[in-house]
């Protein structure tokens, strides 16, 4: 935006303009801009408080805490260590999934990345100072820590575990959290020996009897050379993921699906060779899990069919873990009958005829031959019962090339009523990634199908969409 320019204000307008502007350490133009921001959010307030009232609700007359009460809020706070740079993508994967977020910064996490980079990622001041004269008049340091649903502590340095552990608060940061009625989630980060240290193992196991959760670290290697072991901080798109899982869908969420029954499969099969080897693929689960929780946050009763994947099982979804087609297939028939069934496990077309007993081994006669039989069709197989079957059953095709041509044929083939095409090419990122690009197939009343297509979203995003879709499809509430 263009450098803001505003005329024909009076002297007092221009007077109190001044005064908020000091109060939030802005510029009064930044001000300007920030108001017209909430202006197209929710109703502006009729006047300015007066300025003997206005040092008690400045504050809470603006920005995060005039948020409406069906956002969620979570304030992240952010150590110091290197995995600091880690928590700007955290931000940005918050408000992906719809979250309000606002940021806290220690002194040493300034030492790694800056509050403007925080701030501009956050649309948000970012919080550095327990001694902050704009903020502290009105205790502001109580108050950030009870205007949030859950704080998230990323990455969490053995430093800040042990001011937690102990009650310690002698920044902004230990002093929101030790204040803190909320939920926290930790995201610890730290070299391994100091992470396997008994002082911090003693923290660790007094934060978890204290109710305080904990994501990770994980295994890999470290910023500093030579050195590896747990302590990496977890992934932001993880942290995210058990953000959403803590705090759950919304209590004024409406739930339009709720009495539907949905069943869903996702992630791939694996078709053994041997009692080591399988044929599997690519796929990570995570658009299919993605549209469980959806589901489930609209209302429905959603049993989730899942491959072998490396994800948490949604909250309040019933979940039956599977490895093979076959398996997924009875699972599935044992699941019906249901209103609604999205298939997008990516299946194996095929299977060994006879696999081996024990493991195969390399002779002198050369590779030994593997006979490939087709596995069922399961999308094919529920779309063509004559009893039970869904009345809306939705397919995935997933391809790498003729995409729109590919996804048509398969649609006429299988007898589903949708169909979700993508473009699972190596390039895309799809397959395993966190973002989407789908087209929605469906058949006119002249039964030609037409398609709609929908730009690059995160997984999240596609489930939602679909849900939506789902909703506005259906007929009247279910009995």
């Amino acid at each position: 935006m263009a450098s803001l320019t505003v005329r024909k204000l009076d002297d007092a307008v221009k007077a109190r303009l001044r005064a908020r502007a000091a109060v939030s350490g802005r510029s009064v133009e930044e001000e300007i801009r920030v108001i017209l921001r909430e202006a197209t959010v929710i109703p502006p307030p009729t006047a300015f408080d007066d300025p003997a009232s206005r040092n008690a609700a400045s504050l809470r007359d603006k920005g995060f805490f005039n948020v409406s009460s069906r956002l969620t809020k979570v304030t992240v706070i952010v150590g110091g260590g290197i995995a600091a740079y880690k928590a700007l993508d955290l931000i940005r994967r918050l408000r992906e999934r719809g979250f309000f977020v606002r940021c806290v910064m220690t002194n040493a996490a300034q030492q790694f990345v800056t509050p403007l980079s925080a701030g501009s990622l956050s649309n948000e001041r970012c919080y550095t100072d327990l001694f902050d004269a704009s903020s502290e008049f009105d205790a502001g340091h109580i108050r950030l820590a009870r205007d949030c649903d859950l704080i998230v502590v990323a990455p969490a340095t053995a430093d800040l575990m042990a001011k937690m552990a102990n009650g310690l608060a002698n920044d902004l940061a230990s002093a929101i959290l030790l204040a803190s009625d909320r939920p926290v989630l930790l995201a610890p980060a730290m070299n391994p020996l100091m992470w396997n240290n008994p002082a911090t193992r003693r923290n660790v196991a007094r934060l978890a009897r204290d109710g305080v959760a904990m994501i990770g670290p994980d295994a890999g290697e470290m910023a500093e050379a030579g050195e590896a072991g747990v302590g990496r901080m977890a992934e932001p798109v993880a942290i995210a993921a058990a953000a959403a899982r803590m705090l759950g869908p919304p209590q004024t969420q409406a739930q339009p699906l709720k009495g539907r029954r949905v069943l869903i499969t996702a992630g791939p099969t694996r078709e053994a060779i041997d009692p080591v080897r399988y044929i599997a693929n690519r796929s990570s689960g995570k658009q299919g899990f993605a549209i469980a929780a959806a589901a489930q946050a609209a209302g429905a009763e959603v049993t989730l069919i899942s491959g072998p994947v490396d994800l948490d099982d949604p909250p309040g979804v019933t979940v039956a873990h599977v490895e093979s087609a076959r398996q997924m297939l009875a699972a599935v028939e044992a699941a019906l009958p249901s209103d609604i069934a999205i298939f997008t496990a990516a299946v194996a077309d095929w299977r060994v005829a006879h696999a081996g007993a024990q493991k195969l081994k390399k002779t002198e006669a050369g590779v030994p031959p593997l006979q490939l039989i087709e596995n069922p069709d399961i999308l094919a197989t529920i779309s063509n019962l004559r009893d039970e079957r869904p009345p809306l059953v939705i397919g995935f095709a997933a391809e790498t090339e003729h995409l729109i041509g590919n996804a048509k044929a398969k649609f006429a083939r299988k007898g589903c009523d949708w169909m979700i095409a993508n473009d699972v090419s190596p390039g895309t990122g799809v397959m395993g990634g966190d973002r989407n690009t789908v087209h929605l197939l469906t058949r006119g009343e002249d039964g030609e199908i037409r398609t709609e297509s929908f730009p690059v979203m995160t997984k999240e995003e596609v489930a939602a969409m679909l849900i939506e879709r789902i909703i506005s499809a259906l007929p009247g509430p279910a009995a």
